[in-house]
């Protein structure tokens, strides 16, 4: 688990901090959908302004270190099922930030009134988010086979993976 982070939700003032994590990994397009020149204004639009929530994890002197979003996975009859998407600065991974998220992601989920979480599109390749959903009780409910245009390892299968939070 990491030090001492706090995750609360998006506050205007962290876009250029958000933007700088998101950034580099929309970028690589080795792990999100994203065009790989994605405007600002449109990694905005997909991350802050159309989910329900946004939400950073900083630690104490204020700093951002991660951020999530959390929305419906579908509109209408599929809305109690919500969605995220998670990322952590390339200098804090592996401290425990995306693994508090998710924690965190689940918690409010629940508070919001979602049923359970489904991650639409997983790449295959980005290994270290499939065993840590894993772990946090998601399962791998769909295989789409090279669904993915990976920039170094070609068309890469995708994962469906979801948990059910509450009821049966």
């Amino acid at each position: 688990m990491p030090g001492k982070i706090d995750i609360r939700a998006f506050r205007q003032p962290d876009w250029n901090s958000t933007w700088a994590i998101l950034e580099p990994v929309f970028r690589a397009g080795d792990t999100y959908s994203f065009s790989s020149d994605i405007s600002e204004s449109e990694a905005r639009q997909v991350w802050v302004n159309v989910p329900e929530a946004t939400f950073v994890a900083e630690d104490p002197a204020g700093q951002v270190l991660g951020t999530y979003f959390l929305k419906p996975n579908q509109p209408g009859q599929g809305s109690h099922v919500g969605n995220c998407g998670y990322v952590v600065a390339a200098a804090s991974r592996g401290q425990g930030i995306a693994s508090a998220m998710c924690e965190h992601s689940q918690t409010e989920a629940i508070r919001r009134g979602f049923r359970a979480l489904q991650y639409n599109y997983v790449v295959a390749t980005n290994t270290g988010a499939v065993r840590l959903w894993q772990k946090h009780g998601f399962e791998i409910v769909g295989t789409l086979p090279h669904a993915f245009r990976h920039p170094s390892e070609g068309y890469v299968d995708v994962y469906v993976m979801y948990k059910q939070l509450v009821g049966g």
